[in-house]
């Protein structure tokens, strides 16, 4: 049986350097919760090392926590990449840590990367600069997220920065995205005329949340039989019943 399902797919923890430090596992799905979530999905930059204490905070909650990252490409491009897979999610990030530059993270000038557990006690910090970009073209990274049999979503594609758009230009024909993200500076009327020529994608909108506040303020509403990749997929497609609209 088909339902509809109501997901926030971006949301930075306080692993992200740019994120406010109040945002622990625990404390993004309690806000998810009290925002009526189903599906939330954690997406700090370049690194899933806060996806599992997430996923264990949300325990018995009817709350689906999707191990993500958004990932800086060569081009500086932000791509989101989905599993609802433990290992795969894992896989991905070992992946992207073998292509990112040897940089080591500022904190007083970018922000601390702090992993925590689902208690919210810091278990340390990441050194690596995660706000920094990998030498991955979008490409690879599409590539490799469909390997693992990921979702591979644009980020904020409406923005003038830090995605396919502002930095290419356009969203080349080989590039297969799962769906384009909007955020909410857009609306959906703006979105329609201004990207028109890419209709034929499905579109999703997310928070992007970095501080409690902004959860669930921008969702996305999946139909389909449940909360798992393979049916986010089908939806994406619009096939076999499913579909995806966002408000």
């Amino acid at each position: 049986m088909l339902k509809k399902f109501k997901a926030d797919l971006h949301i930075h923890t306080c692993l992200s350097p740019c994120a406010d430090l109040d945002m622990t596992p625990s404390a993004i799905v309690k806000a998810a919760l009290d925002q009526g979530m189903d599906i939330i999905a954690i997406t700090d930059h370049n690194s899933a090392e806060n996806f599992h204490a997430a996923q264990r905070a949300a325990g018995l909650n009817e709350l689906t926590v999707l191990g993500g990252m958004e990932i800086t490409s060569s081009e500086e491009a932000h791509i989101l990449a989905l599993f609802d897979s433990g290992e795969k999610i894992v896989a991905m990030q070992e992946y992207v840590y073998d292509n990112m530059l040897p940089a080591v993270n500022d904190e007083k000038y970018y922000g601390d990367q702090i992993v925590v557990n689902e208690c919210d006690e810091v278990l340390g910090f990441n050194r690596r600069l995660l706000i920094g970009a990998t030498v991955l073209n979008a490409n690879q990274i599409v590539d490799q997220v469909h390997a693992f049999d990921g979702l591979a979503i644009a980020s904020h594609i409406d923005r003038d920065y830090f995605s396919i758009t502002s930095q290419l230009g356009f969203i080349p024909e080989d590039l297969d995205f799962d769906a384009l993200e909007i955020s909410p500076a857009t609306g959906m009327d703006q979105a329609r005329r201004k990207f028109r020529q890419y209709r034929n994608y499905a579109w999703i909108s997310a928070s992007d949340a970095h501080c409690i506040q902004d959860i669930g303020q921008r969702k996305t509403f999946f139909t389909m039989e449940s909360a798992t990749i393979e049916e986010m997929k089908l939806a994406c497609s619009n096939r076999k019943g499913r579909k995806v609209e966002w408000e």
